[in-house]
């Protein structure tokens, strides 16, 4: 990587350089459209209430090099941006990026495979990936992936789905209902939910995972956990009263050794 920046005044992701070994991200892809008008909907989605736990508890200050791993449309890359970082994003969707490149068009995108990051070993000082990693089809290989790009000592900042979410459900609409878990909670499986939401469709697709298969991926990358928390809501609002006693999110720093 040289780090040119990707300018691409027209917005075509024919401009966008391409570091693909396979399409795993085939599912977003399809949902690109959907997904750009659901997180960008101001207060639509869980990111505007959890973001700033992730950002001013887990990430440390900006350094050289910030990289993004599952950028999506771009959002994270351009807090992170606002906040100092000189940010590469990476993402495997080329209308996702497309949608990221009109938005920051001064900013570092690639698409490319999360498990073969387009970097030389050791040449990037911090990674974030938000709401990524159970979105790769080999979630251990982007792990080891971030590790081998990052100089020893460097922070890996992990937003992710909590392990129990997928297992389970409330029972009922109302703010004090229970939350049942019916599914298994172990081991590796597909999850799939088509969510309607003030008039905006969006079809999740990934993995779920236990807890104990992210932390084995990370220390089988030479990655030292120093930091989770369980965020709870940054506002009080009727969507989102629920999870004042329920984690939804799991936020994990680990440094590589």
């Amino acid at each position: 990587w040289d780090g040119a920046a990707l300018h691409a005044p027209s917005g075509s992701p024919a401009r966008l350089r391409y570091f693909l070994n396979v399409d795993n991200r085939a599912a977003w892809e399809a949902e690109a459209e959907n997904w750009v008008r659901w997180a960008r909907t101001p207060g639509h989605d869980a990111y505007w209430y959890y973001r700033d736990a992730f950002f001013d508890l887990v990430v440390p200050g900006p350094r050289n090099v910030t990289l993004e791993v599952g950028c999506g449309e771009g959002r994270v890359t351009r807090d992170l941006t606002a906040r100092g970082h000189r940010v590469v994003a990476v993402d495997g969707s080329p209308t996702l990026l497309h949608h990221a490149l009109q938005a920051d068009p001064s900013g570092d995108y690639l698409l490319a495979d999360a498990s073969a990051l387009p970097f030389g070993d050791g040449s990037l000082d911090l990674a974030v990936a938000y709401n990524s990693l159970m979105d790769f089809d080999d979630m251990p290989g982007a792990v080891g992936e971030v590790a081998r790009v990052l100089e020893p000592g460097s922070a890996f900042c992990i937003c992710i789905s909590h392990p129990i979410l997928d297992a389970g459900g409330f029972e009922g609409d109302a703010s004090d209902a229970p939350y049942l878990l019916r599914e298994s909670y172990f081991g590796r499986r597909p999850f799939e939910e088509t969510v309607v939401k003030r008039g905006v469709t969006m079809r999740f697709r990934g993995w779920s995972h236990s807890l104990e298969n992210y932390f084995s991926a990370l220390s089988g990358a030479g990655f030292v956990v120093d930091a989770l928390r369980e965020p709870i809501p940054a506002i009080r609002a009727d969507d989102y009263e629920r999870w004042h006693r329920y984690p939804m999110f799991l936020h994990l720093r680990a440094r590589k050794s």
